[in-house]
């Protein structure tokens, strides 16, 4: 694609999500979370729309929220490198996975610069590290992996990976998309967020909302029989500032199994159930039991949406 036709498609695509403004174009949604049956409750005046899901705040100091009991019937976790998605939400993916939702794995790259020697050649490590990303998703229970192959160590939030993303999420239909949060670049009380993860989340944000429900955004998508979709909610992983708990113990020894085949990214095998279970305490703390932490992103009310008992409300 040479230099004018890729600006004017960029342009073509701006312009089209500056038409349809904020949420105009909306497809039906697929379909309720299989647990929701509550009646219907009030309704919150928010930018000037009655909604009854609204975005949920931290807890106030002090208080114990319930643990989140929202479950998608589908979900779509977008990681930047394969063992992301392990170390983040899979007990959760597990668990929902368990109560009758279907899950699916897209990873934006095949992790071919996790290593520590400079002469491995990139593409055996990205082999392996497929390979090792197929074993553990298996043991989660997602039904399918997608590999979009972008460059590892340098995920650009640009329109080809948003593209890709569009294509996936339109695939699916999912009702939630986890993915990480790309607010997060240093982590509270230590380190750095790598630079794929808040490139993966931004795009994983921008591909949900407003592209892929936008039928003008990539036309040629709907035309090969991908129209466009809404997905309802974001969970965000590794939020400095979570607002939703999923309880895990159940699902956390799956959680285990599956970062142990990540042979060729764990440095001490040995000590990963312990270390895994100490996180999942102290992420659980907040609600008395062990528990995957997420920030909720709340887009679109679910059919007939009642009350809920956790964070997600």
């Amino acid at each position: 694609m040479g230099g004018y036709e890729r600006r004017l498609r960029c342009e073509q695509y701006i312009l089209a999500e500056k038409e349809t403004g904020l949420g105009e174009h909306r497809s039906a949604v697929t379909r309720r979370p299989m647990d929701d049956r509550s009646p219907a409750r009030p309704t919150h005046r928010v930018r000037g729309r009655d909604r009854r899901a609204v975005t949920p705040a931290p807890p106030p100091a002090g208080e114990r929220p319930a643990a989140d009991a929202w479950r998608p019937a589908r979900f779509l976790v977008i990681a930047a490198h394969p063992d992301d998605a392990d170390f983040g939400p899979a007990a959760t993916a597990a668990a929902w996975i368990d109560a009758g939702s279907i899950g699916r794995l897209v990873c934006c790259t095949s992790g071919d610069q996790g290593g520590e020697d400079p002469d491995a050649d990139p593409l055996v490590l990205a082999g392996t590290r497929e390979q090792e990303q197929g074993r553990a998703a298996a043991i989660v229970g997602y039904d399918e992996v997608v590999f979009l192959h972008q460059p590892d160590g340098a995920i650009a939030n640009e329109l080809p990976l948003r593209e890709l993303l569009v294509r996936e999420i339109r695939r699916f239909r999912p009702d939630a998309v986890l993915t990480h949060d790309p607010e997060v670049l240093f982590y509270a009380g230590a380190g750095v967020n790598h630079a794929d993860h808040r490139a993966a989340g931004i795009a994983a944000v921008d591909a949900v909302f407003p592209a892929a429900r936008n039928p003008m955004a990539f036309p040629w998508l709907a035309r090969t029989g991908l129209p466009a979709h809404a997905v309802r909610r974001l969970y965000l992983f590794w939020p400095n500032a979570p607002t939703a708990w999923v309880a895990v113990a159940a699902t956390l020894d799956r959680k285990v199994a599956a970062l142990r085949c990540h042979a060729s990214q764990v440095a001490d095998p040995d000590g990963l159930e312990a270390r895994i279970r100490a996180w999942a305490a102290e992420e659980g703390e907040p609600i008395g039991v062990a528990a995957e932490a997420f920030r909720v992103i709340v887009i679109d009310d679910d059919p007939g949406e009642g009350p809920h008992e956790g964070g997600a409300a």
